[in-house]
């Protein structure tokens, strides 16, 4: 047994997030299930469709919500998952996907962290090197 994963995002982002990093990784180490939030969908239906995902997906380790962004609809049907054994986490993003199924025995805790730290390690800004300073870097 081991820790789930439900993607709660707009549109098809949480499975699309999910193809690419099992295109890389090469399989996905997790149950996971994906709700699609549109424009049309009823916040009400989806928080139903939701639980209903969370039922089937907990084995008893606990299921990790992802969702794309804080404040959205997606996180706010996410939020109303909360309990003993869901945690949710929003910002979604690549490095935050690959970081959980690199460790996919972990506890729902610790995998909760290694998603933020994940998400978080993963932003870089790349500032522009004027072509001076790659010369000199050379």
């Amino acid at each position: 047994m081991s820790v789930a994963l439900l993607l709660v995002t707009h549109g098809d982002i949480g499975r699309s997030m999910h193809d690419a990093a099992v295109t890389i990784i090469g399989s996905s180490p997790l149950r996971t299930q994906f709700i699609a939030v549109t424009a049309d969908g009823q916040p009400e239906q989806l928080i139903n469709q939701a639980i209903e995902e969370l039922a089937q997906l907990d084995s008893g380790d606990g299921v990790l919500v992802l969702t794309d962004m804080y404040g959205s609809t997606p996180s706010n049907i996410a939020c109303a998952l909360q309990h003993r054994n869901v945690e949710v986490v929003a910002g979604l993003n690549l490095p935050m996907l690959m970081r959980i199924m690199n460790y996919p025995n972990l506890p729902l805790h610790r995998l909760t962290d290694k998603a933020v730290s994940g998400g978080k390690e993963g932003v870089m800004f790349f500032q522009a090197m004027s072509t001076q300073d790659a010369t000199q870097r050379n």
